[in-house]
Formats: structure tokens, sequence, C-alpha cells
């Protein structure tokens, strides 16, 4: 996993805020407090930086460990050892039994992950608070002592997983290569970000242990990492515990500290690339800019905003309304630790010739010159304090702002500091950074045009080089394994290093549910948390996809788009303003069952974000230009997802499972000959028979009690009226396809993903949780033993899982992966093995890790308001019992051994199960055929059975 650092500090961005830090309460006081971030910093003996904050609203712990090492410590020829180190240290470790790192946690109810920048890495676990001193165990030996137990097996292993991540993420998706595309050309050869942080694959190949551990010797000491403990702690015993885990660990090697590189480029290039995944053309220009905390930083974020982030934006209404050449246009300003880019991108309409684009973006440009926003700019700030709270809502998150701050500012409440400073950007502020660092400057230029249509591509424009892995069948290096443990002298410590024991296990109590009647007979559920000042809600609006006629699928998906596109009283663009002056967030969406008006705001906005939610329900617009519009969007979208392998499989694995007759054998979004059929009076009729209160229910979860939302919702009980909705029942079709297998082609694939399954039980169905619950030791995150087997042993994947699909419609259970394209034959025979023995291999130990992983992640699951809501929604959906998770997880502690074998026999047979695979015809179809399922049956890119 690799995300930007700043991704969560720039949630936090454009709001004026203070913060009580415990340093500084004194120049704090209670009356200039909109926002507080407290903290306690120390820093150990060997350098270790260490910030706790304590959040007792929930009995879990979140610990981060950020490195101050990204992929710009890197050079030419080992390039992507930061992110390959990263996946080096969730292995072995010396005081930690082998492969616990990634395993026991999730066991223990915690999740975990790691991701890698251009400057830093973060490992991460969010536990239930009677597992924190065994993280601090675990976190503590990955970065004190587990070098001595790297072999040569498990770097071999893992540069297969690497590499798959890199095909699965990279070169097996459409626009994979432009990244490394811009940064080869952007940067000079010798600059830190030349190259992507995943890397290049012969650097990754060539990798040896001499290089693992010289880099963790470069890099790995405490003194060169922030340790942050957030969540429901007490501070002087995690001081304790934090000095007897990490205070032994050896100082390390001191790393200087880079200054900032900014680049200019001498002249403009321009680039293309004949692209084998995409359907579409996609063109984007990278101009660069300034490094983080630079005081241009701040305007040139604005600027991203002001160009391209509303309907009313220079760029949008040039590029998407008026030239109507794309579904949007999108610009942004990233600064990073050395430098900055700021990015123009557009993916346009198919066949659409990227010149016309360029132009198009150009007299966008000289509309902003001419018609500068004010009012816009007003807009972006006023919306971000919601951003602010959201952002920091979880205690994982605030472990990362907290970190980010502490590295790269030596302030772990900056993000406060940052918000300030953005806060005051003025409108001529924004003129001059456009003028400093886009108008008239060069920039690189792509062109990513589908196979075989170089003529959409700019004019004069160059072919950009790239590697492409070519993949071999039958490749005898890639056939690793996890090898014999390492043979070293352990290292001696003072104290103990020992597993320490559980604390005292946190019970889980399900939060208080209140529900309340409007007039008209909907009902409204509700929990009051006071903990943000943040309200989330939604309604639910059964029917949605589910009520589409067959030959129109994709009305109600389109419905629900147009409806956020204006009202009676309020144009598209108009509506849009309104929202954002309030801070809040509103939007539609449709799903295989129902509708959705779900929004986040504001607690003292909540009146108010309700009546926008009033008008947009009961008096939608119903503009023709904006419904073209929308049509011709979703007919570009449609055409770009053809170009997913994922997506082709997903959906192609639906209709199989539900045949052609069935409304969920189609997308949810349609499909290019369903919309085609759509008009502006289907809608219409759609919205008057379907959208009524007399199947809506009503979710509200946050900072406001019973009285003020049920106050707030009068005007929905009083003027929605309750009409009745024919909700249309289909027979499923005759499931024949048990052992059988469907291959579908996707010339070149680098992967081949597999899906396979059975249709199995409905949500509502009494056995529907015994069977989620089975599932967790076959595919139930990285401890399952889909991704233990597939991943951690074989090095075949970059994740596996099985899992069943939450449906009140029968629901099929799915295993789903991506692997290499040479092991798709053996993937295919470890899946089955590891089905076709799964009652075998299923003991009382399993049922006591099973029931151990559920019960104790219970308070992680339901943390954010976006929980509380899904809580909610089960209530108000299958008529649960308010406390019905206590009753489940009663419902799972009474469950035995030969409960989870009668699932297991009724529920998870292999020989019940087919099997789809999307891949590369020419190397993977003869092998497929050896599978012992016959002959694959060979389906086109829709799922339909393909014509000779």
């Amino acid at each position: 996993m690799r995300i930007n650092k700043f991704t969560i500090l720039l949630l936090a961005l454009f709001i004026v805020v203070t913060y009580s830090c415990k340093q500084n309460e004194n120049n704090t006081t209670e009356e200039e407090t909109s926002f507080s971030l407290e903290y306690e910093k120390f820093t150990l003996d060997n350098g270790l930086e260490v910030v706790l904050h304590e959040d007792h609203s929930d009995p879990i712990v979140a610990v981060a460990t950020l490195m101050h090492v990204g992929s710009n410590r890197e050079k030419p020829g080992k390039t992507g050892f930061a992110h390959f180190f990263e996946h080096m240290a969730f292995n072995d470790s010396e005081n930690v039994p082998r492969g616990s790192n990634r395993k026991v946690i999730p066991e223990w109810g915690g999740t975990r992950n790691g991701s890698t920048s251009s400057d830093a890495t973060i490992y991460y676990e969010v536990v239930p608070k009677d597992a924190f001193e065994k993280i601090l165990w675990i976190d503590s030996d990955r970065l004190g002592y587990m070098i001595n137990t790297v072999t040569t097996e498990a770097l071999e292993r893992e540069k297969q997983v690497v590499k798959n991540e890199k095909r699965q993420n990279y070169d097996n998706v459409p626009y994979g290569f432009t990244f490394e595309i811009i940064r080869a050309n952007l940067y000079p050869k010798e600059h830190p970000y030349n190259w992507a942080v995943i890397g290049s694959l012969p650097d990754l190949q060539a990798a040896t242990l001499e290089d693992v551990t010289e880099f963790y010797n470069t890099y790995y000491g405490p003194n060169n990492a922030t340790l942050v403990i957030a969540g429901d702690i007490d501070l002087e015993e995690t001081k304790k515990a934090v000095k007897k885990w990490f205070g032994e660990i050896k100082r390390g090697n001191e790393v200087a500290k880079l200054k900032p590189m900014p680049v200019t480029l001498p002249e403009t290039k321009s680039l293309y690339f004949e692209d084998n995944f995409a359907k579409l053309p996609e063109l984007r220009l990278v101009y660069p800019t300034v490094e983080m905390f630079h005081e241009d930083q701040y305007a040139l974020d604005i600027l991203g905003q002001m160009l391209s982030g509303s309907k009313k934006s220079p760029l949008y209404r040039e590029v998407v309304t008026a030239k109507k050449l794309a579904p949007r246009v999108s610009s942004f300003n990233t600064s990073n630790e050395l430098a900055g880019e700021f990015t123009f991108r557009v993916r346009a309409n198919a066949g659409t010739n990227l010149n016309t684009v360029k132009a198009a973006l150009e007299e966008g440009l000289k509309n902003f010159e001419a018609n500068f926003d004010e009012a816009q700019l007003v807009r972006i700030k006023a919306k971000q304090e919601v951003e602010l709270y959201n952002g920091t809502e979880s205690v994982v998150n605030k472990a990362f702002v907290l970190a980010n701050g502490n590295v790269f500012a030596n302030d772990p409440a900056y993000v406060i500091k940052e918000a300030a400073f953005t806060n005051k950007v003025t409108k001529e502020d924004v003129i001059r950074v456009y003028n400093k660092y886009i108008k008239g400057k060069n920039y690189i230029m792509t062109s990513f045009v589908p196979k075989g249509q170089t003529d959409l591509a700019m004019e004069n424009a160059v072919k950009a080089e790239v590697y492409q892995e070519e993949i071999v069948q039958g490749k005898a290096n890639e056939e690793v394994g996890q090898g014999a443990e390492a043979q070293y002298e352990k290292t001696v410590t003072k104290h103990d290093r020992s597993e320490p024991k559980f604390g005292e296990l946190p019970l889980f109590k399900s939060p208080e549910v209140w529900k309340g009647t409007l007039a008209n007979g909907i009902n409204v559920y509700g929990i009051e948390n006071n903990e943000v000042p943040l309200v989330s809600f939604s309604i639910t609006i059964d029917g949605g996809h589910y009520l589409d006629p067959k030959d129109k699928a994709g009305l109600a998906k389109l419905l629900g788009d147009l409806m956020m596109e204006g009202t009676k009283f309020k144009t598209s663009s108009e509506l849009e303003e309104a929202i954002e002056m309030l801070g809040a967030t509103i939007d539609i969406r449709s799903g295989d069952e129902g509708m959705y008006v779900s929004g986040n705001c504001l607690a003292k906005n909540f009146d108010k974000t309700i009546k926008l939610v009033e008008e947009i329900v009961l008096h939608p617009r119903w503009d023709k230009s904006e419904f073209e519009r929308l049509k011709s969007s979703l007919l570009t979208n449609l055409k770009g997802r053809e170009a997913n392998p994922r997506t082709i499989a997903y959906q192609s694995f639906r209709k199989l499972i539900y045949g052609d007759n069935h409304i969920l054998g189609t997308p949810s979004i349609g499909v290019t000959e369903t919309i085609n059929n759509i008009s502006l009076d289907d809608l219409k009729q759609f919205y008057t028979d379907n959208i009524s209160a007399s199947v809506a229910n009503i979710h509200v979860a946050g900072a406001v009690g019973e009285t003020t939302v049920l106050a707030s919702l009068d005007g929905l009980g009083k003027n929605w009226k309750s009409t009745e909705v024919k909700i249309p029942s289909y027979t499923l079709p005759k499931q024949d396809k048990a052992g059988k297998i469907f291959f579908i082609d996707f010339p070149g694939a680098k992967q081949s993903v597999i899906y396979s399954g059975k249709l199995a039980l409905s949500e509502s169905d009494p056995m529907y949780n015994n069977l989620d619950y089975t599932n967790q030791i076959l595919g139930g995150g990285s401890s399952g033993r889909l991704f233990q087997t597939l991943r951690i042993e074989k090095g075949y994947t970059y994740g596996a899982y099985s899992y069943l699909q939450n449906l009140e419609e029968k629901a099929p259970f799915v295993v789903q992966t991506s692997v290499r394209a040479n092991a798709t034959l053996p993937s295919l025979k470890i899946i089955k093995g590891l089905m076709s023995n799964y009652s075998k291999d299923f003991s009382e130990e399993e049922v006591t890790i099973t029931k151990n992983k559920i019960l104790k992640s219970s308070a992680k699951d339901y943390e954010e308001l976006g929980d509380k809501l899904r809580i909610l929604t089960q209530i108000s959906k299958y008529n649960k019992e308010f406390n019905y998770l206590e009753n489940e997880q009663k419902e799972l502690v009474d469950m035995s051994l030969e409960d989870f074998q009668n699932i297991i026999k009724t529920h998870i047979q292999e020989d019940d199960m087919f099997y789809l695979v999307v891949g590369d015809k020419e190397t993977q179809v003869e092998e497929i055929n050896k599978f012992g399922k016959g002959e694959a049956i060979e389906l086109d890119i829709y799922g339909n059975l393909k014509k000779e």
C-alpha cells in the first residue's frame, strides 16, 4: 500500500483553527479553540521521537511508526528499495514468531498495513486496547531486531509479491505507466524523484541481501523515526511501556536532512504512449512547482481547486460543459519534501483528438485570467472545516497527522498552522502563483491513447519509452517459497522480549439507538455521538437497480446523478454553491437494491443541510442539457471500464451467477445498449413511480439529538408523498455451472484475475452471519489461508480473499485474486485444494481464532460515524433489534465446531463452485485446460458466450 503522506493533512487545509497542546496550554484559551489536537511528545535516549494522544471514546489504540525514508533516498539502479524494504520489514524478526506480523494482528481483532511515499515509510496498526502492548512488542522488534532474520528465500519471495503489486496496480491497468513517464522526464536522472516509488522491476530483481542490510543500517535507526500512539491509553503507563520495548534499540547512523530540490524545465516535452489496456485517450500536463511548506504551496493548492473544482470553474465549463470533450477535468498541486508538481488531467471521450482537449484547456485558462471568481475562493475555504474533523475522526488518522507533522515540520500539530497559512491566501496570491508557475511556463505533456489510435495523440508528440516486463510461462526463477528460518545469534537485551500477555479485554457495547416517525410514516433511526461536531446521515429508498427495466438498466443510477444537478429552484451550479457554503457534502447513488441519499455536515449546519436535501429529493430540476451530459459521461465511463480486467471479471462473474434474465446479471450502472435506451421521460416516470416515502428510511449519527433531528426533518415528513411502490421479484436461474471453468481473453495481461464461487445466502437468512464467520479462516483478510498461501508462501499475488456479498436477494460466496500470469494454473490448484480440505482442516483451534478475531474487532469496526450509520441501516432494512450486534456476538460465542462444519459442508464445498479467469489467452488457455474442470468455456468481455 502506498499513500501520499499528506493525504490526511490536505483534508485539514483552508480553515482557521487553533490547537491545544500540553506543551503550550498557557498560550491557548478556551475561547480561541475551535479544534483541539492535544499531544505529549518526548524523545528516548536513542533518538526515537514519541508522540502520545489520548482518546478514550473507543477502547482501541492506533500505533504508527513513520520512518523518514522514502524513494527519495534511493539511487539509480537501486530504485524501489524503500517500498521493497517496507515489505521485507513485515516478515520476520528475532523475538516474534515467524509469520506473526501479518497473521496474528487480524486474529487479535486488529488491522495493520504500511505505505511508502517519495519521502517516508509508515507502518501502522489499530487494535483493541487489550492487545496494545503486544503491538509495541511487534513494532519494536521490527524496528530494532529484524535484519538478522532476512534470508535469501524470503528476499526472493517478497520480490515476487512486490512485482505482483506492480503488475496489479501499474502494468495491468490503463494509464499505469503515466507516472513513471512523467517523473522520468520532469526530473533529471540524478534527482531522487526521477523514478516511481515502486521502482523498476530489473532493479527489484537484482536486489541482494547485502543491499537490504545496507538500507536497514543506513536508514532504520530509531533516531530516524517517529512513533505515534493514539487512542485509549494512559500517558504515564504508555511512556513506561515505550521505554521498555523501544529504549534498548541501538541508535542508528545519522541521516542527513535533504534540502529542497525544485526543478525547472528548459523546454516543454510532449510524449505519447500506446496503452495496451486503455479504451479512452488521456491528456496530462505537469508543471514543476514548489516543495512542501513553501509559502507558495497554499496558493497553488487553492489554484487547483479554482480551475476545475466546481461546475462554475473555468476548465470544467470549457472542457465538460461547452466543448463536451470529457466527463470531468482535474487540476491539482502536489508538494512533496523536495519539489512539487501542478497537474492538469483530462480523460476524454472515446475517439476524441487530444489536440482539441489541449485547445479547450488553454481557452479555459484564458477565461480564468479574465474572470477571477472571488466567491469561489470564499467557498473553498468555507467547506474545509468539515473535512478537518472528518480527517481526524478516527484514531489512526490522528496518528497519521501527528506523525507527518512531527517528521516534516518538527511540530506534530503543524496541520493547524498550515490551515492558518492557507486561510490567508488572497486573490492576488492565487493570480501571482498562476503567473509564476503556470502561465507561459514549460511543462511535461503526455498523450496516452488506446492501442492503434495514435492519431488521437498530440501533434508532434514523441513516443515515450517504458520498460515492459515479459512474463514467460513456467519461468523457473519465479518459483519461490518461504524457505528455512535464518540461523543467527539472537541479540542480547536487558528486558525480556517474550510476547506480553493480553491486557484487560475491552467489552463492546452497542451504541444507544433512538427511533422516531415522521408525519408520512417514514421511520427515523438515530445515534447521538458528540465526539466531533459532525453529523452523518442517509436516506435509503428501497428498489434502486432492482426497479430498472431490464432493457434500461442504469436508469436508477442516472436518476440519482440528475437529482444532484439542480432543483426546481436552483441550477446545478447554484445547488453546488449552496452545499459548499455550508461546508457540507450531499450525494445520491444507486445500488443493487436501493437508492441512497447521504451527506455529512457540521452539527450547527444540520438543519440547513437537510433543507437542501428536501429540495433535492422533492423538487428535481429535469434539466435536459444536464441529462444529456450525464448520459454521455456514463457512456464514456462504461467504455473505460472495458479496460480494467478486474471490473470485467467481477461483472462477468455476476452475470454467470444471475444469468441474462435477472436484473442483477446486469451491472447497476447499466451497459452501453441499455443506457442508449434511456430518455429524460424515463427518469421522470421512474421518479414518479418509485421515489416514495413508503419505501424510505432515514438514519442520522452525530452531534445532534432526537428532538433536533425530527424538527429538521419535519418538512420531509409533511411534503414527501407516500405512494405504493411495486418492487418486482425475479426467479433465480438454475445453478448449473458447478465444476466448470470460464475464460475471458485480455491480450497481453501480466496477471490473471481469478474468481470462484457459487450462489449462497441472502443477508436476511439466519445463517448469513454464520457463513460470514466461518469464512474468516479461509479468506478473511491477511490472516486467511488464501492470502497466507498464495502471497506469503508462494509470492503469486498481492492479495487473495473470499467473502459473502451482502444483498437481500440470494448473494454469492466469492473467492477472488489476481495472480502472476504464469502462476495461473498453480494458483487455481491451490484455491481448489484449500476449499476441498477446508472442512477437514477446520478444528477447535480455528473455532477459537474465529471467535477472538470477530469479537475483539467490534470496537474498531464501529468507531466512525459512517460505521454507526451502517448499524442503523441494518436495523431499518432487516428490522433488527437495536442491540443486534450484541445478539450476533452471542450467536457467535455459542457456535460449536459442529456448527462451523455444517456451514462448510453446506456452503463452501469446492465441488459446488465454478471458476472464471480473465487473462492472456495466448499463454494461459492451454494451462487452464489442464486444471481438471474440462476445457475452458470462452466468454467475451461482457460475460457472453464467445461466438466462433
